[in-house]
């Protein structure tokens, strides 16, 4: 096995590990290699190990690197995962299949605007922590239902647990508020806690450093 498949089947099983502990099916799971950073020849040794679902942060990047990858790769899946401003919502609407950062009515009517329509998850500020982005706590019911007013397809919630805290209350949560408003999708957890991310009800987790270096 190359250096990427074997990171790959490592991660794979430590999702299969926890899903079997919470007795969750691990094909409810879709694992997205975060790229962001990374040379095509990186990406193309994971999309060869088997790999289809990938995530970057900034759409100037994106559009350096997938244009001339996704043709032959046409089943791939472009996830984006960061900040994402409102004047790049048509280019990456346009770009990507998914967008886990929707987190204000700017965006959500910009992306609304766009001539295609991923489906979008809405990332909630699940720490309330004042330099992070996200939807408040607060404001989380009205959000969704103006995103439920568009053509946008609602995926899900996404959050980020504040640093350096045990991200195991934060994902109980996330899983607790898309009970309670109805949402199935979880986009949670990261190289250092998607276990516990799913395990406690992630449907996608961003993987960067495990999959990407030794």
């Amino acid at each position: 096995m190359t250096d990427a498949a074997t990171r790959l089947a490592v991660v794979r099983a430590e999702i299969a590990r926890a899903a079997k502990s919470a007795r969750r099916d691990p094909g409810e799971i879709t694992l997205v290699a975060v790229s962001k950073r990374r040379s095509v020849e990186e990406i193309e040794a994971l999309i060869d190990a088997g790999q289809r679902d990938f995530g970057e942060s900034r759409v100037q990047e994106a559009k350096e690197k997938w244009p001339a990858l996704r043709p032959l790769y046409p089943d791939v899946r472009l996830h984006m995962i960061g900040r994402l401003q409102s004047n790049k919502a048509s280019e990456a609407a346009a770009l990507f299949d998914f967008v886990h950062s929707l987190d204000r009515i700017s965006l959500l009517d910009a992306l609304a605007t766009a001539p295609t329509h991923p489906p979008a998850f809405v990332q909630v500020n699940i720490g309330e922590e004042a330099r992070k982005g996200g939807v408040a706590l607060a404001e989380l019911g009205s959000f969704l239902d103006a995103v439920r007013a568009t053509q946008i397809p609602l995926a899900g919630l996404m959050a980020i647990p504040p640093h350096g805290l045990e991200p195991g209350p934060f994902f109980a949560f996330l899983n607790e508020l898309a009970r309670r408003h109805g949402v199935a999708g979880l986009s949670m957890g990261m190289s250092s806690d998607y276990p516990a991310a799913v395990m406690l009800g992630a449907t996608m987790v961003r993987v960067g450093t495990a999959l990407f270096e030794d």
